[in-house]
């Protein structure tokens, strides 16, 4: 398979079958193959941001930043089996992670408002379900979607799976987008998690893009995973019709008590990778900075926005993990030559 690959060049090959007009979004490919996602992954790392950077102008206002605020509404206690999760009550004993109601809807809202005063344009809300229930807390959701969509902010929220009646009445309550992420490959899938399958997670995106709402989905490198897995897992996401909205790319945040807690960090240049080629096969997507962004210097996070990343989670925290100082993102920005995207909701 080597020689084959060094024989292919992929960004000649892409030059050949994608649109070149600023905005083509109509022209934007579905049918990558793994092959192809392999080649680009493998890439001379120049080579490949230098394309990821073209097509990126092409499809987005150059320079622009959508900083997003993600929230944990309820925390811990999730049945689950996530081995990268300190969520998961599978690990609370070794974790020491204490699970928590879910937050009030005041109390939520309070901090949707100081999310946007710091400057974040979308408000994410992340609940540790398996699965959305019908009854008072997920009536407490929807006002909360209500009530951010009230403050003039896009809304996310990550609940777990949904049916098609309860992504409808999210969709009626004004949801922006859903979170739902695939995670790694379908073929690496299961030794990562077990107490649900891939199928059920594609089942939920299917549901969510029935009630035309937008589909927030990415995944994680660093978990044991081959380059052959991070292909599979953008793959998936890419021939989807359409592509997703927004997509989070996370490095692994290695937390003890987790099964994955011994994981090597990942080499700041791989995450550069998943983000160019995320950018090359998803050209109108929002490619989102997301776990493990901490770790990174700044300047391989400049080298990622320069890849095409045009997206970060911005706040001290993910749902229970550690993330920027908001200053030294906001300064970051601003010595980069970046600017802050204003809302479109």
């Amino acid at each position: 398979m080597s020689e084959t690959l060094e024989s292919l060049n992929p960004i000649d090959a892409l030059l050949a079958k994608s649109p070149r007009e600023p905005g083509a979004a109509s022209g934007t490919r579905h049918d990558w193959s793994a092959f192809e996602i392999v080649a680009l992954l493998n890439s001379p790392l120049l080579d490949l941001v230098d394309e990821a950077r073209d097509i990126h102008r092409q499809f987005h206002a150059d320079g622009q930043v959508q900083l997003a605020s993600l929230l944990s509404i309820k925390t811990g206690a999730c049945p689950e089996d996530c081995k990268y999760c300190p969520q998961s009550a599978h690990y609370t004993k070794k974790t020491g992670l204490e699970r928590e109601t879910l937050l009030d809807v005041d109390d939520v809202l309070s901090k949707a408002r100081i999310a946007k005063d710091a400057g974040a344009t979308r408000f994410c809300m992340g609940a540790a379900w398996r699965e959305v229930k019908d009854g008072e807390a997920f009536d407490a959701v929807l006002a909360m979607v209500r009530g951010v969509r009230d403050l003039d902010m896009e809304a996310c929220v990550t609940l777990g799976m949904l049916s098609e009646e309860q992504a409808a009445r999210l969709a009626d309550a004004g949801l922006t987008a859903y979170n739902h992420n695939l995670d790694t490959s379908p073929e690496f899938y299961s030794e990562i998690i077990t107490t649900r399958t891939y199928q059920d997670r594609l089942d939920t995106l299917d549901n969510v893009r029935s009630a035309g709402m937008q589909i927030c989905c990415g995944g994680i490198i660093g978990m044991g995973e081959t380059v052959e897995d991070r292909a599979r897992l953008l793959q998936t996401l890419a021939t989807l019709d359409p592509h997703p909205e927004s997509v989070p790319i996370n490095a692994l945040v290695p937390v003890p008590g987790t099964p994955l807690e011994d994981q090597t960090p990942v080499d700041p240049l791989e995450l550069v990778r998943m983000v160019a080629t995320a950018r090359i096969l998803m050209p109108t997507s929002f490619v989102r900075l997301s776990a493990g962004r901490s770790s990174l210097t700044r300047e391989a996070q400049i080298l990622c926005f320069l890849a095409g990343a045009n997206s970060i989670f911005y706040g001290d925290k993910l749902l229970t993990t550690e993330n920027n100082d908001v200053d030294d993102d906001l300064a970051l920005i601003a010595d980069a030559g970046l600017r802050v995207k204003a809302c479109s909701a």
